[in-house]
């Protein structure tokens, strides 16, 4: 088989395939003789068909699909050895044919080719790092939550905002004297902090035992089926026709007591290192920095993308050919609506190409460790979401193994860790335009992102 390739311009080029006989005859000789074996024909037993009817019958079938899979196999064998950065897949010439009658194929395909550009990463090149300020305000936020999810449920004097509330729940009628027959539930039991509704809500903080509260259950869950179901004691479509007030007998208030600021607290949160509530308080804040560093990292994400394609600038790429690529592969583009898509597409893929040449320019790569790493973090992270910050090693090491078992899972970690091992490596060689900065002010970024988008 003779294969050349020429190029059109600097993005687009042709591969033409001439296809002889002596390419396909024995395959497809092999395949009819196969055929013969297993097939039969009336009046032949498999296996006693003779070859000529065989041919016949099944030939111009065979030889087209011998020579469909011969020239799919050629041609991206020649794209490989030859390192040609195809985008997309080569699109056949609307001129191809297999003319069951010859015996020697002129095929062409048109390839789209990535474009050679430069990507500028070096200290010339500066790029905004914003750090979150950690405020008093959000190491206490984070204070009490470590401390309440540590904490323990204790009987209380009154329904505070951590309170269950045990007690006899009895409907009423519309005039709110006790309904005869209704419903009454001996062992009834709310969470008011869980009330979807703010003013059921507070009929109840502040109460205390043997107090009585009339109160709507239907409110307190929007109606909720399975919530009005599970608080009534009754089934979803019998529950649901009870909507209107109740009162509720309290009986016991359990609240929720926060874990004390000691020894023995500090060991189960931070390990052996804090044993103070000075160290405690340092230790917070550092957890609070980790947590933000990945917005931060993110927001760099953003920022770098913006500054290195500005510095690449327009980025020649094979449209026309792109455009008939996708059309082809995906049903509801058309020529005439390709165009209304193809400008996020375009711009996704040069981003892309910037990245790989980025990559390759700070030769980043990600090795098994890398993927072990990101796990671990993702396992860490998962704990954390618990109020588990001092897990046990073995046990992180067991999750982020069972992360990557996963096929899908495994490759969005890969995915994943190649993007921060990139945007890691590149702070390292650009110029970091460092800002501290207030939550508030940080957010705010990503609203001017918004924006400009909207604008655009």
């Amino acid at each position: 088989m003779k294969i050349d390739y020429s190029k059109i311009n600097d993005v687009i080029g042709e591969i033409t395939m001439v296809v002889e006989e002596s390419d396909y005859a024995e395959k497809v000789k092999k395949q009819l003789k196969e055929i013969g074996k297993k097939h039969a024909e009336p009046g032949f037993r498999p296996g006693k068909v003779p070859a000529g009817l065989i041919a016949k019958k099944y030939g111009n079938a065979v030889k087209y699909d011998e020579i469909n899979k011969l020239v799919g196999d050629a041609l991206f064998e020649y794209i490989k050895e030859n390192d040609i950065n195809v985008l997309g897949n080569p699109i056949p010439d609307k001129g191809n044919t297999i003319n069951e009658d010859a015996n020697e194929f002129t095929l062409k395909f048109k390839v789209g080719v990535a474009p050679e550009f430069d990507v500028k990463a070096d200290k010339e090149v500066t790029i905004p790092y914003y750090n979150i300020e950690v405020t008093d305000e959000m190491i206490d936020r984070q204070d009490n939550a470590l401390r309440s999810r540590m904490g323990k449920q204790q009987p209380g004097e009154e329904v505070d905002a951590t309170a269950l509330v045990k007690g006899v729940i009895t409907e009423l009628n519309e005039d709110g004297s006790v309904k005869a027959d209704g419903v009454v539930v001996e062992n009834g039991i709310v969470g008011p902090a869980y009330f979807k509704s703010e003013a059921q809500r507070d009929l109840f903080v502040g109460k205390k035992v043997g107090d009585t509260v009339v109160f709507n259950p239907a409110q307190t869950c929007e109606a909720n089926p399975a919530e009005l179901s599970s608080m009534l004691n009754l089934p979803k479509e019998e529950a649901e026709k009870h909507q209107g007030d109740f009162q509720f007998e309290i009986k016991e208030i359990i609240v929720l007591k926060p874990a004390e600021l000691n020894e023995e607290y500090f060991k189960e949160v931070f390990g052996d290192d804090v044993k103070d509530a000075d160290q405690y308080r340092e230790a917070v804040k550092k957890m609070i920095q980790t947590s933000l560093k990945g917005d931060q990292n993110y927001r760099f994400s953003i920022d770098a993308k913006d500054v290195l394609l500005n510095n690449v600038g327009q980025v020649e790429l094979p449209d026309e050919v792109l455009k008939e690529f996708l059309i082809s592969r995906n049903e509801g583009l058309t020529a005439e609506n390709i165009d209304e898509q193809y400008e996020g597409i375009r711009n996704q893929l040069v981003w892309d190409l910037t990245k790989d040449k980025l990559a390759k320019k700070l030769d980043v790569k990600v090795e098994e460790d890398d993927l072990l790493n990101t796990a671990r973090l993702l396992a860490r992270n998962q704990f954390a979401q618990y109020g588990m910050a001092n897990v046990p090693e073995d046990a992180v090491e067991h999750y982020a193994s069972e992360i990557l078992k996963d096929e899908k899972a495994r490759a969005s970690v890969y995915n994943q860790t190649a993007e921060m091992k990139l945007f890691q490596t590149l702070q390292g060689v650009v110029t970091l335009d460092e800002k501290n900065v207030s939550v508030d002010d940080f957010n705010k970024l990503f609203l001017s992102d918004d924006n400009a988008e909207t604008e655009a």
